[in-house]
């Protein structure tokens, strides 16, 4: 079959030097995939007839780090990321498998029916060959492609056995590109799922990521229950599976994280904050208490609890020190709701605290995510918005006189005056004319101004420092209405 598919020159300079050279070259994998499904490529690939050394030989910037014959081709003069290296690897005949894992030898061919007999999927099992624009397709990958479907090339035993990795990247691929699980496929998933304790924790995580990270993670994790392999990723998620809420709740903790989830990828939040409204209240079943006096299920100390465990979840997934830290704060202080005429400023500034400033807004977003994983309407009702005035209230920058570039220590300094109250008149005065015109904030200005203002007689100062203390109120007043404008709140 014959296809003119859009291939960056970047790419195509790789292939037509090989071929130039008398290797066969072709694109493989994902890319011809995207490509065929109408999708831009996120990265390409090209498999060769060629062997490391050869490859090298032709490139003068390239590199060879692995054991599977991978060579790095560099593109410096490119700005597109996903350009700058264009991996090569020679057609490759697999040895044995023995630990779901890896290949105990990995021999290199010269023809590509060899490298395509190795592949997981049948819609990852197509080349394309550029300069002729012909598809290679033994597997009729394009049909299932067209049909929406994930089969395995061959057996789905046999590619199982060989790398138990391959059960997550069917799940994960289903659930990115909307594709179902054939049923043999399905099945033989089912049966060797426990082969995924031999797979590195950290393999793991980049595939749960990729599904955390798609339009649609609720569906990839719900399909990764069903199939029997979300407990060995993250078993505390099913622990909420038909554990019953109380009264604010019409999920169960289950589907309440798998909704909260879902939320924040609709809404294309960041890593961070999706894992933090999935694990928010996974600690939720261990803290499950019936209450006599209430007549429902109480939850006290699930936040405290949860922010414990979710640490440990993602340490056990190998996530960054950043990640981790970052969900476990906001998994921890995701409690954070009184009632709103009972607020005080003291209170917001604590959470901040907790959480950081940097984070205090992901800490609202997963706030935003629980509410709509309870099944309510709007995510941001009044009482949310007026505590996202009150935060924006308690983090300004205060109008004070601790924003002069002069103070009471620098003012003794200059005029030998001792602690009294005449510091404070002048500080005062001196924040009037800053109030009025920001440009006089220098230390230079306020050091002269400072001079005069000790030669006036103190009932002048008084004055004046009064006058200094309503402007400064006045422009506090100004700038908190503001903040409650933004918020449509009183």
């Amino acid at each position: 079959m014959m296809k003119n598919f859009k291939v960056p020159k970047e790419v195509s300079r790789v292939t037509e030097s090989l071929q130039k050279a008398g290797f066969e070259a072709y694109l493989i994998g994902g890319c011809v995939r995207d490509l065929i499904r109408g999708e831009e490529p996120k990265d390409w690939d090209v498999t060769t007839s060629a062997t490391p050394d050869q490859i090298i030989n032709l490139f003068e910037k390239s590199f060879y780090e692995n054991d599977f014959g991978t060579v790095g081709v560099v593109n410096e003069e490119t700005k597109d990321e996903r350009l700058k290296i264009i991996e090569v690897t020679p057609y490759r005949i697999e040895g044995k498998y023995e630990d779901s894992r890896r290949p105990t030898s990995v021999h290199f061919s010269d023809k590509l029916e060899d490298d395509l007999e190795r592949r997981d999927f049948t819609m990852n099992a197509i080349a394309y060959d550029v300069s002729k624009g012909q598809i290679i397709d033994f597997y009729k990958g394009q049909e299932d492609i067209k049909d929406k479907v994930i089969k395995t090339v061959g057996k789905a035993e046999d590619r199982f056995e060989e790398d138990a990795l391959r059960i997550l990247r069917a799940v994960r691929l289903a659930t990115e590109l909307g594709f179902t699980i054939n049923q043999e496929v399905a099945e033989e998933i089912k049966k060797q799922s426990k082969n995924l304790q031999n797979i590195s924790r950290e393999r793991i995580r980049d595939e749960f990521t990729k599904i955390v990270m798609s339009k649609n993670p609720k569906d990839g994790l719900i399909l990764a229950h069903d199939l029997g392999i979300l407990k060995y990723i993250l078993p505390e998620l099913e622990n909420g599976i038909e554990v019953k809420q109380n009264g604010d709740h019409i999920y169960s903790v289950w589907e309440h994280n798998l909704r909260a989830l879902q939320h924040s990828a609709d809404r294309e939040w960041p890593l961070h904050v999706r894992l933090a409204a999935l694990l928010h209240d996974i600690s939720k079943p261990e803290t499950r208490r019936w209450s006599e006096e209430k007549k429902d299920y109480t939850f006290y100390g699930h936040d405290v609890v949860g922010g414990r465990v979710s640490r440990e979840t993602l340490n056990n997934l190998r996530f960054s020190k950043n990640i981790v830290d970052v969900v476990g704060k906001l998994v921890r202080h995701h409690l954070f709701f009184s009632d709103i005429e009972k607020i005080t400023l003291s209170a917001v500034r604590r959470i901040v605290k907790n959480v950081g400033p940097e984070n205090v807004w992901d800490l609202m977003k997963v706030r935003a995510c629980d509410r709509i994983g309870m099944g309510r309407p709007k995510e941001a009702p009044y009482r949310l918005r007026k505590y996202e005035s009150m935060i924006e209230e308690a983090m300004r920058a205060p109008v004070s006189v601790g924003m002069l570039k002069i103070d009471g220590e620098k003012i003794m300094k200059i005029t030998g005056e001792k602690p009294g109250p005449k510091l404070g008149f002048v500080l005062h005065a001196l924040l009037e004319d800053v109030l009025d015109d920001p440009d006089l904030n220098t230390a230079e200005y306020l050091e002269n101004k400072t001079k005069e203002l000790f030669k006036l007689p103190i009932e002048k100062l008084k004055e004046l420092g009064e006058k200094g203390k309503e402007k400064k109120d006045e422009e506090e007043e100004k700038e908190l209405e503001e903040i409650r404008k933004r918020h449509w709140v009183k």
